[in-house]
């Protein structure tokens, strides 16, 4: 897995103070992230801006009545932001500040713990546009501190959420997702 790749992160216009913490969260735990705030920047400056850090991917974090709604991630194109499946539209989240854990020191790499329903085509989605390894939890204690955990509910409702390791302490952020959508919008 090539760890000098990383994704810009960013928000839709006026974010609500609740969506800048999240990415920042993300940032924190996931190493190949670069935040940014975005301010006044069209589409096409982000993609300028994620070009001039030398980054291949773009995520924007996006709301709806002042709360998350979905992330959208794009890769970066001559024309543009072209987006990539998935589209993970949000149910629920819960930020690190809400955890027992304050500010957990997570600069570091982190993996997706393999699990027993992790055969979702959305861990391998992950895995592949946030660069990070896809491991064994025995696997990932040896040489992570930190584990992003995928899980699938009976409600079918998925969770994505951060542990330290090996003391498997959740320290978020957890994200619950309402749907995922494999197609993209039609753009007109």
């Amino acid at each position: 897995m090539d760890r000098s790749r990383k994704i810009l992160l960013t928000t839709s216009h006026n974010p609500t103070p609740r969506i800048r913490t999240l990415c920042k969260d993300l940032a924190r735990v996931i190493p190949s992230i670069v935040h940014v705030n975005r301010g006044k920047m069209s589409r096409n400056l982000v993609a300028e801006k994620a070009i001039g850090h030398n980054l291949d991917c773009v995520a924007i974090v996006d709301r709806w009545h002042g709360n998350p709604d979905k992330i959208e991630f794009f890769r970066i194109d001559k024309s543009g932001l072209v987006p990539v499946p998935p589209i993970l539209y949000i149910a629920d989240i819960r930020l690190q500040r809400e955890f027992t854990i304050k500010n957990p020191k997570t600069n570091c790499f982190v993996a997706i713990l393999k699990q027993f329903d992790s055969s979702m085509a959305i861990v391998d989605s992950l895995s592949k546009i946030l660069h990070i390894p896809v491991l064994s939890e025995k696997e990932a204690a040896g040489n992570y501190l930190v584990a992003m955990q995928i899980s699938c509910y009976a409600t079918h409702r998925i969770q994505m959420t951060f542990i330290l390791l090996p003391q498997k302490v959740e320290i978020g952020p957890r994200i619950s997702l309402r749907r995922i959508s494999w197609e993209l919008p039609n753009e007109s």
